[in-house]
């Protein structure tokens, strides 16, 4: 196993990986929206745009992009946020000929009230 922690992105929260490259399969932790410099941004659609670009940043350290990608699971604090983060989501994916599976849950909250949505990853290296 390999672990993939960029420096680009803020450093995990604890004793963990923000990816493992295991083989063919590269899974992520959960990435909340939380930039390198330390702040959050405001709004769920703007938070998944973060995620997004740091669950990128997470697969190119193993030379994978979001072609590679076989699940986005996502979570979001409210009902309401849903349509922003689909939104983030579409665009994320919208040059990819095949669209990777999507979960999207909603949970009671996450480690900070700020963070409105969590994403994480599971991608395959093919070939």
């Amino acid at each position: 196993m390999k672990a993939l922690t960029p420096t680009a992105i803020a450093a995990p929260f604890g004793h963990y990986s923000h990816g493992i490259a295991a083989g063919p399969v590269v899974a992520t932790s959960g990435q909340l929206a939380l930039r390198s410099d330390g702040t959050i941004p405001e709004g769920v659609e703007a938070q998944a745009d973060v995620v997004f670009a740091a669950l990128r940043a997470i697969l190119a350290e193993d030379g994978l992009d979001f072609s590679d990608v076989l699940r986005f699971s996502a979570f979001v604090t409210r009902r309401e946020d849903m349509p922003g983060y689909m939104a983030a989501r579409d665009r994320a994916c919208a040059e990819l000929e095949v669209k990777p599976a999507s979960t999207l849950m909603i949970v009671s909250g996450f480690t900070r009230p700020e963070f409105l949505v969590e994403i994480e990853a599971l991608a395959l290296r093919r070939g």
